[in-house]
């Protein structure tokens, strides 16, 4: 049962007054800056013999829906000798108000749940985990993954993804989504994962997510269609629907954040993927909608959909899962972009006093690809 609101706080605030010194790997570091060269040792090097961190260095902080930072690891001889990771990109809750964002609709734990049971398994490409825990108890979670910032690119709302690039983008969802399509260990070892439309309503009606997205749309109106903004009343009811449909739709696992900005490129130009914090139980319409929608400008988009959407299905098909209907794919892409609105129409319209979980700029323009392909689509008349 995900915690209340008024209990997410009293745990965050006995853990601060009753702070710990994390030295192993069973212990939750309270900050980034709590944590101690033998945390590191034993979470980087357990079974190396002789390594050690003799010291190591914090980034610059980085907060928004989670508490991000990186960390240079200088080794002793024998951690050199092993080659392991100096540079360190790390996630957490360590912050009340990412608790409270992550937290209610259990995002703290399906990153953690992700990396520790999904990623050996999935084959799809993310960055490396090093290691990842979470406290049930208080919601603290780290996860501690290799960082690729000198790597791999990650894309910016400047980045003109080519076509090849999207279809990358197709052979990772379709690996992703199919690996457990309608298997019984849904509702077995991967019930872990919540269902998409639990997660969502909780997220919108139990966290108050439902007011920042409706004020967020009114908020946007200079770069949504006239048409679409006329029937603004429709907008959330149709969201809500968007969600509902999961509980009768085919399931696997699902990514839910694919926006432009979660995924990086390798040299090979193939795309991966962060940030699993919103993995879910779900029907991969609601991730297909999200990506195209906002992976490149509505020209490009309207372009390439039907043709992405046909890879999509064939790669899906090749990698174990059943020949989908273009036209049944197609009708769910055109519904679960109204789902993938919420996400950027609620980050624009958050309350002043909450922490800035993305740049205005981003949350308007995500929100105007989105909209033009609601609009493009005759979208809000695809429930009749």
């Amino acid at each position: 049962m995900p915690l209340t609101f008024d209990e997410i706080k009293q745990r965050f605030q006995y853990e601060q007054a009753n702070p710990v010194v994390p030295k192993t790997r069973e212990e939750m570091p309270p900050t980034y800056e709590s944590i101690t060269d033998e945390w590191l040792t034993d979470v980087l090097a357990k079974n190396v013999v002789g390594a050690e961190v003799i010291s190591h260095e914090l980034g610059p902080e980085d907060n928004g829906t989670s508490n991000r930072r990186r960390i240079k690891v200088t080794w002793n001889q024998a951690g050199r000798d092993a080659a392991l990771v100096e540079k360190l990109f790390c996630k957490g809750t360590q912050s009340l108000e990412s608790r409270y964002m992550l937290g209610m609709n259990e995002g703290v734990q399906a990153e953690v749940n992700f990396y520790n049971v999904l990623y050996p398994e999935v084959g799809v490409i993310a960055p490396p985990p090093l290691f990842a825990r979470y406290d049930e108890k208080t919601l603290n979670s780290i996860v501690v993954l290799e960082d690729l910032a000198d790597q791999v690119t990650f894309p910016t709302m400047e980045t003109d993804l080519s076509f090849e690039h999207c279809q990358s983008q197709m052979r990772l969802l379709a690996q992703l989504h199919s690996k457990y399509y309608q298997s019984p260990e849904l509702e077995d070892r991967l019930s872990i994962f919540s269902k998409w439309e639990t997660f969502f309503r909780i997220t919108a009606i139990d966290a108050g997510f439902e007011d920042s997205c409706i004020r967020g749309f009114t908020q946007a109106e200079a770069v949504i269609p006239p048409r679409l903004f006329s029937r603004e009343p429709e907008v959330w009811p149709a969201t809500l629907k968007a969600a509902d449909m999961h509980e009768t739709m085919p399931r696997g696992i699902t990514h839910n954040d694919v926006h432009l900005k979660n995924w990086f490129i390798r040299p090979d130009g193939e795309m991966g993927i962060n940030d699993w914090q919103n993995t879910s139980r779900g029907n991969g319409s609601r991730d297909l909608a999200y990506c195209i929608s906002t992976a490149v400008v509505p020209e490009k988009r309207r372009d390439w959909e039907c043709e992405l959407l046909k890879y999509y299905i064939e790669e899906f098909a090749s990698r174990g899962g059943p020949q989908l209907e273009f036209d049944t794919v197609f009708k769910w892409y055109r519904q679960q972009l109204f789902a993938a609105l919420a996400w950027w129409s609620g980050t624009l319209g958050q309350p002043p006093e909450a922490p800035a979980m993305q740049p205005a700029e981003t949350s308007l323009e995500f929100i105007r690809r989105i909209c033009v392909a609601i609009d493009d689509l005759d979208a809000l008349d695809s429930f009749k």
